[in-house]
């Protein structure tokens, strides 16, 4: 594939977004002060020197310290990907309505998702079988709704959101925390590749960033500040996804929380959100009406009904048992309880867990 040069335009934003020390607020102070970042690059270290310190500015007029733009131009070379700056019309509108909105970003897919109605769902990485067929459910109803589904492409509830955005009209957005030119955690590889070609991957880091812990929070205010509000699936108290819930509570954006057991601790997180105030959801439809958008067929039930009647089902509840309890509450012998659960597990009405337990999951 032809490695096409790009614009002198595009090239002073990221060498401007390449500049050691340049962080997002210093680099919108400069683009008021001077209109554009070619002024910028043009400007003398006087000028600079108004805006920023003389360190900074040093490091914005050195092009020798500016890395070498060849890998960026491979990978525009992809009509997939894309660059897209402050300046530009595909460059999300809800961003602009935050306090740090990065300067650029990188796209890998339909840039037409970066403006459209959008809900963030997210929760634990850890999850529950059922939380994750909870996460895709919801998230599937609530794109065939219209809500484009923007989560951030970790394992678990994350991953499941994505899924259920896919599979609705509305598809997804995933915001990372790395270069778009990795996938992390590579066990997503195949969900990404479904994402660039179906929705949209987002990531204000350059490319070849590692995943670094520091670089997940910053995302997590790109996740709240496109959306209308967030779903909180499941979520343990120490849960970054009540970042990105406490986030959206701060820019005025609905907090919805779905409720669990009280003994489990990945409902804790999701508890003390509705407690200091999110909205208790248990179906897609509450949170179509709390934004008053329309309701849109079959959304009512977003959960995964059980095809099968078998009676084991009815000594079940959605916490996790294990053999010996479920065969004493049915009356059966364990044997005929394990063969019942793996033809219920293949069914997809239960899910195996850690240490023996069993869980209903629909």
């Amino acid at each position: 594939m032809p490695v096409v040069p790009f614009a002198p335009d595009l090239a002073a934003w990221l060498r401007l977004s390449l500049t050691t020390g340049l962080n997002g607020e210093a680099f919108r102070k400069l683009l008021i002060t001077f209109g554009g970042p070619e002024q910028i690059l043009g400007a003398s270290r006087t000028a600079l020197t108004a805006i920023v310190t003389g360190k900074l500015a040093d490091a914005i007029l050195d092009a020798d310290l500016y890395s070498d733009p060849a890998a960026v131009e491979t990978w525009l070379a992809d009509s997939n990907n894309h660059v897209v700056t402050l300046a530009d019309s595909e460059y999300p509108q809800a961003l602009l309505q935050t306090a740090d909105p990065p300067p650029l970003i990188y796209a890998k897919g339909r840039l037409e998702l970066l403006n459209v109605p959008a809900l963030a769902v997210v929760g634990s990485r850890n999850a529950t079988a059922q939380g994750k067929l909870t996460a895709e459910s919801f998230s599937t109803a609530l794109s065939n709704a219209g809500l484009t589904i923007v989560s951030g492409m970790a394992l678990g509830i994350d991953a499941a959101a994505h899924q259920g955005g896919l599979a609705g009209l509305s598809s997804t957005v995933a915001i990372v925390g790395t270069g778009l030119d990795k996938v992390y955690p590579a066990r997503n590889r195949d969900l990404a590749h479904a994402i660039a070609a179906k929705g949209v991957i987002v990531s204000e880091f350059a490319l070849g960033t590692p995943p670094v812990a520091a670089n997940f929070p910053r995302r997590n205010r790109l996740i709240s500040g496109m959306t209308r509000g967030c779903l909180v699936v499941e979520a343990a108290l120490s849960s970054g996804s009540l970042i990105t819930a406490r986030l959206s509570n701060e820019l005025g954006k609905d907090v919805f929380a779905i409720p669990g057991s009280i003994h489990s601790t990945l409902s804790k997180g999701c508890h003390v959100l509705i407690k200091q105030g999110a909205k208790l959801v248990d179906d897609a439809a509450d949170i179509l009406t709390e934004l008053r958008l329309p309701q849109a067929p079959g959304t009512s039930k977003t959960a995964a009904l059980a095809s099968s009647n078998h009676p084991l089902l009815a000594h079940m509840a959605f916490d996790p048992c294990g053999i010996d309890t479920l065969a004493g509450r049915a009356g059966l012998l364990v044997h005929e309880v394990s063969a019942a659960l793996i033809q219920l597990e293949l069914e997809g009405v239960v899910a195996s867990l850690p240490g023996g337990l069993w869980q209903r999951v629909c």
